[in-house]
């Protein structure tokens, strides 16, 4: 991007109203894919049919002035204990708990170093303050050459790494429950933290013992490419989710790529102005 590009659209968060912009009227209506197996049987050609159909779904997503610069795109499944399990070990020399007694999840972090370290250090203080045992961060791999990752959409990119929590003293929905407020308190101090540059990269895309999210500023094409975790074959899955974002006169953003945590949507329904409008 040029520097003039640079100063008119941010590759973090939205611009102020200008000429026939205005932020108040951003509005999505995305491509929504669902697999699943009726019997609760896990593989990895889920995720393959999953990332299949999403790719069916080019037309339902929208693309920048760049043919390879996408406004959201990702994919949701059940979360994949036994990838998992393998490369915590390989990375961090940790064994996991059993399935249901530790929780996974993608998070969007600044690149600045210092500045991630905070992210993680709050992240830590409310691990220990909701009484639950913070395993350790994995760094994702990524590929975004591989992927053929736009220039708009790598200006946008974050350090994306894996946060690992294991449950102490609860269990089920109690721990769930605890993975939320962890989730909730994090994004509300992180970002709106005025000492941070890089507030907006920080993102939580999922935190759960049941389910992950992979997903970033990509056309449907790219997310599996971007992301080697989701080519490995002992990531296996009994249903998957995709989502393609696509925005009508709104700009792109990392929170706001899909899918959703636990439901997905197809038109306003995300703005306060479209619920206001549905109700009327």
């Amino acid at each position: 991007m040029s520097n003039q590009q640079s100063k008119n659209f941010p590759a973090v968060g939205l611009p102020q109203a200008k000429g026939l912009y205005d932020p108040a009227y951003e509005k999505d209506s995305c491509g929504v894919g669902f697999v699943a197996h009726i019997k609760g049987e896990r593989s990895h050609q889920i995720l393959l049919d999953a990332d299949h159909l999403a790719c069916r779904m080019d037309h339902r997503g929208a693309r920048g002035a760049e043919r390879n610069t996408g406004d959201g795109a990702g994919i949701l499944t059940a979360l994949p204990y036994e990838f998992l399990a393998r490369v915590v070990r390989e990375e961090l020399s940790v064994e996991l708990p059993e399935p249901g007694q530790f929780a996974a999840g993608n998070v969007f972090l600044p690149v600045a170093a210092g500045e991630r370290q905070k992210c993680k250090d709050v992240i830590a203080e409310l691990c220990a303050a909701e009484g639950q045992t913070l395993i350790g961060w994995r760094k994702v791999p990524v590929d975004p050459d591989a992927a053929d990752l736009g220039p708009t959409a790598r200006a946008a990119q974050p350090q994306i790494e894996q946060l690992i929590i294991a449950a102490n003293g609860v269990s089920g929905a109690d721990f769930e429950r605890k993975l939320y407020a962890i989730r909730k308190k994090a994004s509300r101090r992180l970002r709106n933290d005025s000492s941070l540059q890089e507030a907006k990269r920080f993102y939580v895309c999922s935190l759960s013992t049941k389910t992950i999210i992979y997903k970033g500023m990509f056309a449907p094409d790219q997310v599996k490419p971007f992301y080697p975790d989701l080519s490995q074959q002992d990531y296996i899955t009994h249903l998957a989710m995709v989502h393609s974002r696509f925005s009508t006169n709104t700009f792109p953003s990392l929170d706001r790529a899909q899918p959703c945590r636990f439901m997905a949507h197809n038109g306003e329904i995300n703005t306060l102005r479209g619920n206001a409008n549905w109700m009327r």
